[in-house]
This record gives structure tokens, sequence and C-alpha cells, in this order.
């Protein structure tokens, strides 16, 4: 279990559930809209007829197009898409009733022609109503969802700047690391954290998360996780230091089950950096971290332990390992390794590490920049990207 891979819905039914929760106060104007839009054609099938058609059949016509409009836009906005083939079977019915209620009214109320130039000015004169009125109700439509629309833009605006505020980009120097860490969120607002802490007896703790989906629902919960973690970190911090990270991550996976959905999740990657040069680095189903050396061949440092807020579970753990002069630590999220070309490609580790073994001489904010840029161009952002690079100096 070396990393969780996260839900990806599909994008159908993403707008299937959004218009399903769309009050029906927003789109009674829409429905009426269509609803005139589509009875033209019942009087154009009239004109067809050259105005011969009986006006109350020629109306009835009408109002049975306009509801099957209705009929195809109700499971187009508020059921699922299958309901389609129901839709078009109800039509048959509708069509033959429609039939023998115009032949039923013709026989009993002796429903006669009506005058050729008469009944093609009628239809004319409610076509032109109708269009009048289908094109007022659009208008009102419109003018609805733009409202929504400049409130949902500006509400979001507001959560961009409260997340560059949460996570902004770090970079550290201290006697013995040097470190810089940048998440690029897909959206307005992302679901990746990466933080950095100076603790009081002088060591570093650094940590980089992936809130499983992204979107607002995941920045919220990503700024709750921020907060427990320094809280955490703050107060009450262990004294010896390979139990911090296991600490921390047993405080946080305690902490998230009871303010999050229970389909969500964190993965994280964290780093204890101790003033004699020593670190310590856990896991919990993320990504490797990947350990370059140069001229040698990159190690990849894994901890098989269950992600942070998912399950009850304890006995988290942290490791060792030995850094030399020049030695780097990569950890990314997995919005960098799952980006994909055009042929489903993933970026993958493999082209990470060459990319790294390329700028290994370079700032580490030149070579964050060079791996985002080497994965945007790999592949359409569609997840939120965040690293985190630490170097022995």
């Amino acid at each position: 279990m070396p990393f969780f891979r996260k839900p990806d819905s599909k994008r159908h039914t993403r707008e299937w559930q959004y218009y399903r929760s769309v009050p029906f106060t927003r789109l009674w104007t829409l429905y009426a809209a269509v609803f005139c839009l589509f009875a033209i054609t019942g009087f154009f099938g009239d004109m067809l007829n050259t105005g011969r058609t009986p006006y109350v059949i020629a109306i009835l016509n009408a109002i049975c197009s306009g509801f099957v409009a209705l009929m195809y836009l109700h499971v187009g906005t508020r059921l699922h898409p299958k309901y389609f083939i129901v839709a078009t079977l109800i039509q048959i019915p509708l069509w033959l009733g429609f039939g023998a209620t115009a032949s039923l009214l013709s026989t009993r109320f002796h429903l006669q022609s009506v005058n050729s130039a008469s009944g093609v000015r009628f239809a004319g004169i409610l076509t032109l109503a109708l269009v009048i009125l289908s094109y007022s109700l659009f208008i009102r439509f419109l003018r609805g969802e733009g409202q929504e629309a400049v409130k949902i833009r500006n509400e979001l605006e507001l959560a961009h700047s409260i997340q560059k505020t949460l996570v902004p980009p770090i970079q550290l120097r201290t006697l013995q690391f040097e470190l810089y860490g940048r998440s690029d969120p897909s959206d307005k607002v992302g679901g990746d954290l990466v933080d950095v802490l100076q603790l009081e007896d002088g060591s570093t703790v650094a940590y980089i998360a992936d809130i499983a989906g992204h979107g607002l629902q995941a920045g919220i919960l990503m700024g709750m996780l921020k907060t427990a973690a320094r809280t955490a970190l703050l107060d009450g911090c262990p004294t010896e230091p390979h139990t911090v990270l296991p600490s921390l991550m047993e405080r946080l996976n305690k902490v998230l089950p009871g303010v999050k959905e229970p389909q969500m999740y964190a993965t994280f990657a964290g780093f204890r950096l101790n003033p004699d040069g020593s670190l310590f680095y856990a896991l919990a189903a993320h990504p490797p971290i990947l350990h370059y050396r140069p001229h040698q061949q990159v190690e990849h440092l894994t901890v098989e332990q269950f992600p942070l807020g998912l399950l009850p579970v304890t006995g988290f753990s942290a490791k060792t390992t030995l850094m030399a002069p020049g030695d780097m630590l990569i950890a990314v999220t997995d919005g960098i390794l799952e980006a994909c070309n055009k042929s489903e490609d993933e970026f993958g580790v493999a082209r990470l590490q060459e990319l790294i073994a390329r700028h290994t001489n370079d700032s580490l904010p030149a070579t964050a920049d060079a791996i985002l840029d080497a994965a945007r161009a790999f592949g359409q952002q569609t997840d939120d990207q965040t690293l985190l690079l630490i170097r022995r100096l």
C-alpha cells in the first residue's frame, strides 16, 4: 500500500448532481422558456398544413410539443440520463392520445377546417408571441444565473485569497538544511498543503499533505489539518525526536474524522530535521519520497501506513535516514506523478528522477519550477500539484 488513489468522479455525474441541487425556484423560468420555444412546433405544423387545422387542435398540438420538450429538459436536469429512454417511450402513448383526442373533439364538436389565410395568420401571431415570451424568459433565467455566478465567483476569489494565506510558498534555511515547498491548486481552492515549523528545541518539522479530492470542500479540510498540525506541534510536542512525527500523525488521525465527510482522508509525508543534521521521516499512504544522491541511484523511501482520518488505527511510526552534503529529498503529491498526456501515460516517478538529475545544481525554487513546468507541459493539470524539496547543506 505505497499510496492511495483518490476518487475521481466522472464529469457528467458531477453536472447531474449539480442540476439536481439547484432549487426549482431558479429553474422555473428555464422550464417556461423551453415550453414556449418548443410549443412553436405545434403551430409550425399547422402552417405546413396551410393553416387549415382547427384552432383548438393546433393549440393542443402546441401544448403537447411543449410538454415533450419539458420532459426531456427535466430528465436532463433532475433525473439520471438513463431516463431519456423512458422519455422517448412515453412519447408513443402521448402522441397516440393526442390523435385520439383530436379525433374525438372533431367528432363531438364538429370541428371544421378553418380558412387557410385566417389559420396561417393565427399560427403566425401565436408563433411570434411565443418567440418573444420565450426570449424574455431566457433573459430572465440568464440574469438570475448571472447573479448567482457573480456571487459564487466572489466567494471563490475570497477562498482563493485565503488559500494563498494558508498555503504560501515556504522557503527556509537552517544550519544543516535548505527547504522549499510550493502548492499550486487545480481550482481556485485546493486540498494540498505544504508547511514548515521550527520548534523550540532547534529542530524543524516540514510536511506535505494531500486531502482526497480538490475544490472548496478539500480546501476547508486542508485548513483544519494545518491548524491541528501546528497546534499539536507547538502544544505538548514529545521530547524524543523519533516520536514527534508518529505523535503528530496519531493526533491528526483522531481529530480529522470529527470534521470531515466519511469518504475523505489525507495522505501525509513528514520530516523532522534535527540540529545535528540527522532526520526522521514518516509517510501515511503518500507516494514514496525520493532520496537523491549525486552520481548514485535514487532511493525510494517508503513507510506503509494508512492515510489519516480514514480508519481508527494507531501505531504510526517514523524512520531515519542519513543525508550527505548535497543530498536532496523530494516529496510530491500525486497531482504531479499522475499528470497524463493525450496517450493516457502518466508523468511518473522515472521522469521525475531524470528531471531532478538535470537540475541537481540549481536552486531549490528553480528546481521546483522545472518540475511543475515539466508536469504541466506533459499533461493538463487536473489535480492540485504540490512538492517539498529538502537539501542537506
